[in-house]
C-alpha cells in the first residue's frame, strides 16, 4: 500500500527520514528565474518572439532578480521611417488603386460623424427593407475632406455648402451655375479647390460627379492656381497647366481624349489661350468650369464670352470680387453665363430693371421713382441671391491686423495749376470737347479721351508731358516758359508736382523712423520710371513689376520681397500688370499713386498687403489731386460702387451724392480744398471744424459721409502722414477710417509717473468737492 507523504502519514521508515540531498525538500522559487527545458529553442529564430518575452536573470553576488527590457530597442525601431529597398523609387501621385473591385455595398468616402465634418449632401433616412429592395438607388453622404475641412473658415464652409447646393441644382431646380462674389482676401480659390476636389471624389452615388474640369484665369494667375492646388492636396488632384508655349493644341486634345482612371481631371488654362483653342474644348463634355477673376465675362459680345458660352458644361461657378464694375447690363452678363435665361434677355432685363434702378440711383429722383427702385431691387436681388454669394472683407477683422485707409486730397503746385488751367481753356479742348458731345468725330482736333489721358498725365507729374509742353502742341500753346529748365535726362524734379512731394516726403521719414515696407501703384509706366529716378537718387532699394516682366519672375522678387530679411524697401507695382492675384505681405503700406476709372482695378491693387499672412497694422493711401479730373474720376468710382452696394450687398440706404450732369463735368478746375467733401454736402462739419464723429459701427467700407474728415492733422491715425503735414504745405484734406473698431485699454499711471511724464498736466479739482 502507498503511503501519502503529508507530515501525519510519514512513518520512520519513509524516505523523507533519509538524509540525502537529492531527495530534500527545495524552496519555491519563481518560474520565470528557472530555464525551462525545451526541445527545441526558437527564440533565435523568431525575432519576434525576443520582443514579446521578458528576460530575467539571477545577480549570484547580491542575490537578487534582475529584468532585462528590451522597449528602448523596440522604441527606436519604431521611430525609423519606412524606407523603400528600391533605390530611387517613386510612388504614384494619383490615389486611384490598380486592379479588379470587388462589388461592396455602397459607403460615404468620409465619415460624416467625425468631428467637424463638413457634409455637403445627406440622403434620405431607408429602413433596411428599403435598402434591401433597392441596392442600387442607395445614396450617401457627401463628405469634404478632412484635410481641407479643418482648415476652413466658417464662413468659408458655408460658401462651399452654397456652391455645391448650386451645382447640384438643389438651390435653382434645373440651374447648375453661381456665382462667387467674396471680396479680396477671403479665400474664393481655397473654396473653389475644395468643391472641385469633392466633385472629382464622390457624389451622393458612391461614385464622382464629375471626371474632367477645367479652370480659366487670367495668364498671370495660372501658375498661382497650380501651386494653390498642390499646396492644399499635396499632388493627389493632377493638373495639367497651360498658358501658351509650344504644343498647346496637343496638350489640349490629350486632355479631351483622356479617359479612364489615368487621365489628367484638371485643366488650367488663359483667356487667351482657351479662345484660341475653344474648337478642341468644345469636342466633349466637362463636368465643371471655374472662371476666375469673372468680370471679364462683363461683356455679352466678345468672342471669349461666346467661347465659354459654347462649351458643354452644366455646372459653371465665376469667381469676381466685383460682379458690378460700370453699370447692370454687366452685371446681367454675368447672371446669363452661370445661369443662362434666369433673367431673361439683355433687352427685357434692361426694360424690367436696370432702367428703373438707374432712374432712382440718381440724387434728383423723385421719391415715387426711389420707391420704384427699391421694389425692383428687391425682385432682383431675391432671384438672384439664390445663386450668388457674398461677403465682404469685414469678415477678415477676425483674423487680420487693423486696417487704416486714408484719402490724400494734395493741392496743385503753381506750375501744375497753370498748365491745367491754360490746356483746360485752350480753344483745342474747348473744340473737342463740343466735337465730342455733338458726336463729331471728323474735325481732325484732339479727341475726349486724349485730353483725359493727358490730364492724368499732368495730376502725376509734369514731366509726363514735357515733350508736348516744350513744343507747344495742342492746349499748351501758352505753356512753353511755366516750367524750371531740366538740368539733364536724368533728373527729376519732386517739387513740380504736389503728389510727388508729398511721397518724397512720406517716404523720407518713413525710412528714417520706421522698419515698415511699402508698395507704391501707377497705372502708367511711365510714373513707375519716374520713380526709379528718385528712388536711385535717395538710395531707396526697390524692386519693380510691370507688364515685361515673366510669370516666373514675378514669383521670384514676390518671394524674395515677403522675406523679412530682404532689404528691399519699395515694391512698384503696375495695375494693369500685377493688380490681382499677389499676395504683398512683406509690406503693410500701400500707396495708391492715381486713380483708374473701373474701380475694381483699384480695389483688386489696394488689397495686396490686407491679406492672410500680414502680422503688422496696415496703411492704404489714396493720392488725389484736389479739384482736378482726378477727384471726378473718384467721384464716379463713388458712384458705382453706391450702385454695386445697393444691388450687390443690398444696402438699400446708399446715399446718392452724385447726379450724372455732375460726373459729366470733367474738365473744369475745381476752386477749392476737396471737391469731393463739397459734394458730399457735408453736416458733420462745420467751418471746417468735425462737430460729429462717425457711427461707431462704421468701417473702410462704410460711404464717405461716414468717414473721419480732416482738415488738419490733429484726427490722423497715421503718425508718418501726421508729421509730414505741415512740412510739405500741399495736403489740403484726408478722409479716413479703419477696418474695426479698436479696443483701447485705459493705463492708469501711479503717481510717480505722472510727476514724471511731460505731458502730464496738474488739474484742479476744486468744482468737483462736495
Amino acid at each position: 500500500m502507498r503511503r501519502s507523504f503529508a507530515p501525519s502519514q510519514k512513518g520512520k521508515g519513509s524516505p523523507s527520514q533519509t538524509p540525502n540531498a537529492s531527495t530534500a525538500i527545495k524552496p519555491f522559487s519563481s518560474p520565470l528565474t528557472i530555464s525551462v527545458k525545451r526541445t527545441k529553442d526558437s527564440s533565435n529564430d523568431n525575432p519576434k518572439a525576443k520582443l514579446r518575452r521578458p528576460v530575467a536573470s539571477i545577480d549570484k553576488e547580491n542575490k537578487e532578480i534582475v529584468y532585462v527590457s528590451n522597449h528602448e530597442e523596440l522604441i527606436q525601431k519604431l521611430s525609423k521611417p519606412f524606407l523603400c529597398p528600391i533605390p530611387n523609387y517613386e510612388g504614384l501621385q494619383t490615389t486611384k488603386n490598380l486592379g479588379i473591385r470587388r462589388a461592396q455595398p455602397k459607403r460615404a468616402l468620409y465619415d460624416p460623424n467625425m468631428p467637424n465634418a463638413l457634409v455637403l449632401y445627406t440622403p434620405p433616412v431607408q429602413t433596411q427593407h428599403d435598402k434591401l429592395k433597392n441596392d442600387k438607388d442607395v445614396r450617401v453622404h457627401v463628405v469634404v475632406d478632412p484635410a481641407l475641412g479643418n482648415i476652413l473658415r466658417p464662413h468659408q464652409r458655408e460658401g462651399v455648402k452654397f456652391m455645391y447646393d448650386c451645382v447640384t441644382g438643389i438651390q435653382i431646380p434645373d440651374s447648375y451655375g453661381c456665382i462667387m462674389a467674396d471680396e479680396m482676401g477671403l479665400g474664393k480659390t481655397l473654396q473653389c479647390i475644395t468643391l472641385l476636389w469633392t466633385l472629382v471624389r464622390q457624389g451622393p452615388e458612391a461614385k464622382p460627379t464629375i471626371n474632367k474640369g477645367i479652370i480659366v484665369c487670367p495668364s498671370s494667375l495660372v501658375k498661382n492656381w497650380f501651386n494653390e492646388i498642390n499646396k492644399w492636396l499635396n499632388g493627389r488632384l493632377p493638373a495639367l497647366m497651360i498658358d501658351g508655349g509650344p504644343e498647346v493644341k496637343k496638350k489640349v486634345t490629350q486632355f479631351m481624349q483622356g479617359q479612364g482612371r489615368m487621365a489628367i481631371p484638371v485643366l488650367i488654362i488663359s483667356y487667351e489661350t482657351f479662345r484660341m483653342q475653344a474648337t478642341i474644348l468644345h469636342s466633349s463634355e466637362i463636368g465643371l468650369v471655374l472662371c476666375d477673376e469673372g468680370h471679364r465675362l462683363k461683356n455679352c459680345e466678345n468672342q471669349t464670352y461666346r467661347a465659354l458660352m459654347g462649351l458643354n458644361a452644366k455646372r459653371r461657378v465665376l469667381l469676381s470680387g466685383t460682379p458690378i464694375q460700370n453699370d447692370l447690363l454687366e452685371y446681367f452678363s454675368l447672371i446669363h453665363f452661370v445661369n443662362e435665361g434666369l433673367l431673361g434677355t439683355s433687352s427685357e432685363f434692361k426694360k424690367k430693371y436696370e432702367n428703373i434702378i438707374l432712374r432712382g440711383q440718381d440724387s434728383t429722383a423723385t421719391p415715387a421713382e426711389r420707391s420704384k427702385a427699391v421694389e425692383k431691387i428687391t425682385e432682383l436681388t431675391n432671384i438672384v441671391n439664390k445663386c450668388l454669394i457674398r461677403r465682404t472683407s469685414a469678415l477678415l477683422t477676425k483674423y487680420l491686423p487693423v486696417k487704416f485707409e486714408m484719402i490724400v486730397i494734395c493741392q496743385l503746385t503753381p506750375y501744375q495749376k497753370q498748365l491745367y488751367l491754360n490746356y483746360v481753356n485752350s480753344e483745342a479742348i474747348k473744340r473737342s470737347i463740343v466735337d465730342s458731345e455733338s458726336g463729331d468725330r471728323h474735325t481732325g482736333g484732339t479727341s475726349s479721351l486724349a485730353s483725359i489721358t493727358t490730364l492724368k498725365k499732368l495730376c502725376n507729374h509734369p514731366d509726363l508731358i514735357l515733350d508736348k509742353i516744350l513744343e507747344g502742341g495742342e492746349g499748351f500753346e501758352k505753356s512753353k516758359n511755366i516750367l524750371p529748365p531740366q538740368k539733364g535726362e536724368t533728373d527729376v524734379r519732386p517739387e513740380l508736382s504736389s503728389k510727388m512731394l508729398v511721397l518724397d516726403c512720406f517716404l523720407a521719414d518713413l525710412k528714417a523712423n520706421y522698419n515698415d515696407k511699402v508698395v507704391i501703384v501707377s497705372n502708367w509706366t511711365q510714373t513707375l520710371d519716374l520713380f526709379e529716378k528718385l528712388w536711385r537718387r535717395r538710395g531707396y532699394q526697390y524692386v519693380r513689376l510691370d507688364g515685361t516682366m515673366t510669370i516666373k519672375k514675378r514669383a521670384k522678387i514676390v518671394e524674395n520681397f515677403n522675406n523679412p530679411e530682404s532689404k528691399d524697401f519699395i515694391f512698384m507695382l503696375s495695375s494693369k500688370a500685377g493688380g490681382c492675384g499677389l499676395n504683398l505681405i512683406g509690406a503693410n503700406r500701400l500707396i495708391m499713386y492715381d486713380p483708374d476709372w473701373n474701380p475694381a482695378n483699384d480695389d483688386q491693387a489696394m488689397a495686396r498687403v490686407w491679406r492672410d499672412g500680414q502680422q503688422k497694422p496696415c496703411y492704404i493711401y489714396r493720392f488725389l489731386s484736389a479739384g482736378t479730373i482726378e477727384e471726378k474720376i473718384f467721384q464716379r468710382q463713388a458712384h458705382k460702387k453706391a450702385l454695386s452696394s445697393t444691388i450687390v450687398d443690398m444696402n438699400e440706404e446708399t446715399a446718392r451724392h452724385f447726379s450724372v450732369a455732375e460726373l459729366r463735368d470733367l474738365f473744369r478746375l475745381e476752386n477749392t480744398e476737396a471737391d469731393t467733401h463739397t459734394k458730399l454736402k457735408c453736416k458733420n462739419c462745420l467751418n471746417k471744424i468735425p462737430i460729429k464723429n462717425p457711427p461707431e459701427e462704421a468701417d473702410c467700407t462704410s460711404d464717405l459721409s461716414q468717414w473721419y474728415h480732416c482738415w488738419d492733422k490733429k484726427g490722423l491715425a497715421d503718425s508718418v502722414l501726421k508729421q509730414i503735414w505741415d512740412m510739405c504745405q500741399y495736403i489740403s484734406f484726408v478722409f479716413h477710417q479703419k477696418s474695426a473698431k479698436q479696443e483701447i485699454q485705459k493705463v492708469v499711471k501711479s503717481y510717480d509717473e505722472e510727476e514724471n511724464d511731460p505731458d502730464y498736466e496738474e488739474h484742479d479739482d476744486s468744482d468737483y468737492s462736495n
